[in-house]
């Protein structure tokens, strides 16, 4: 009758009576919750590697292989994150600065030509903008300044941070692409207060850096 009620074959119903009890460890268990967790909070990007390696720091004692069987048990699939990358393009009403460097990014004192340029970076707490003045006599890093937000606020907070450790002299060269917040009235306006020199090149970084994101995060940990 069960079987009936059930919609289950008699054969069905003694092949599953016949099969082994399985019995999970508590330790186990916890191993299953915490594999979870450690998942949904990687925004389901962590793979059999990286969650090995987290399970293993936790006390686990598991191997990849295992741990490709346990995501495959458990249902965690990986989704693949498309990082993207925000781009601005100057209002035609903003102006341009001609380019004072012509390439000759090596000035010969400190505090002579600065740069600025924006990246952004894929953090814990989601996609930060961040904006960084470099000294390009000896190549660091003097000011920079981090947001949710591409403004301009963004670069004046990273430029003030630079000015007031640095107090450049009048003759400062400020250097950047031709990204909307650097063409802005408001702070090309900033820049001329300060007694600063204004100069850019083309849209795009202006440190010709291969992997710009890894490069400041050396310099600024």
């Amino acid at each position: 009758m069960s079987c009936k009620v059930m919609r289950v074959s008699k054969s069905a119903y003694y092949a599953w009576r016949r099969r082994p009890v399985i019995i999970i460890s508590a330790e186990t268990l916890n191993m299953h919750r915490r594999a979870k967790v450690l998942f949904r909070a990687s925004r389901e990007s962590l793979g059999s590697r990286e969650l090995g390696k987290k399970l293993r720091k936790e006390g686990f004692k598991i191997t990849r292989h295992r741990v490709i069987n346990l995501m495959k048990r458990l249902d965690l699939v990986v989704t693949q994150r498309i990082a993207y990358k925000v781009t601005t393009k100057r209002k035609h009403s903003d102006a341009v600065a001609d380019n004072l460097l012509n390439m000759n990014f090596n000035p010969i004192g400190p505090n002579q030509v600065w740069a600025g340029d924006v990246t952004y970076l894929k953090t814990g707490e989601g996609w930060q903008h961040l904006a960084v003045v470099m000294d390009l006599f000896g190549r660091k890093i003097v000011g920079w300044y981090a947001s949710q937000r591409m403004t301009t606020d963004l670069v004046e907070l990273a430029f003030l941070k630079a000015h007031r450790l640095r107090q450049p002299p009048k003759s400062l060269v400020f250097h950047s692409d031709r990204g909307s917040q650097y063409t802005s009235k408001r702070y090309r306006k900033l820049l001329k207060d300060l007694n600063c020199r204004t100069s850019m090149g083309d849209v795009g970084g202006v440190f010709g850096y291969r992997d710009y994101n890894l490069y400041l995060l050396g310099v600024l940990i």
